[in-house]
């Protein structure tokens, strides 16, 4: 997979965010960390879900919170301008989960999605998953 110089790669699970930025060419990728941003996930804890004992558990609710709050972070990024190539990796479920709350513009700039738990990974770890995507 390409990635164009500046993409930013989001690694996302129910407990981490990670944000990567390609600083080399296309051809040869180098993922650079990013700051992550201190998220909110306290007003997404109840989002959807109920509080009866089939559903979920509470850590469930609590990642489900974050994942809701992280896509929100990167919604708010596209919308202002800051992103103009977009990479998620996040879990299956997690992943499920965020598709729920992307903008139509966030959807527009990502180049990629996978689903795959890579969280606490580095640079070349994560360009070897996307080659092999």
């Amino acid at each position: 997979m390409l990635l164009p110089h500046g993409t930013v790669v989001a690694l996302i699970d129910g407990q981490n965010f990670a944000l990567f930025r390609n600083a080399g060419n296309e051809a040869e990728p180098e993922l650079a960390e990013l700051a992550v941003p201190k998220l909110d996930a306290h007003n997404h804890s109840a989002a959807g879900h109920h509080s009866r004992s089939a559903n979920h558990a509470d850590s469930q609710v609590a990642e489900d919170a974050h994942a809701i709050a992280a896509t929100e972070w990167l919604n708010s990024q596209v919308l202002g301008h800051k992103l103009e190539h977009l990479v998620v990796i996040a879990p299956p479920r997690t992943l499920g989960e965020m598709r729920r709350h992307y903008h139509k513009e966030l959807e527009r700039i990502m180049l990629s999605e996978l689903a795959k738990d890579l969280s606490g990974r580095k640079g070349p770890e994560i360009l070897e998953a996307l080659r092999g995507k």
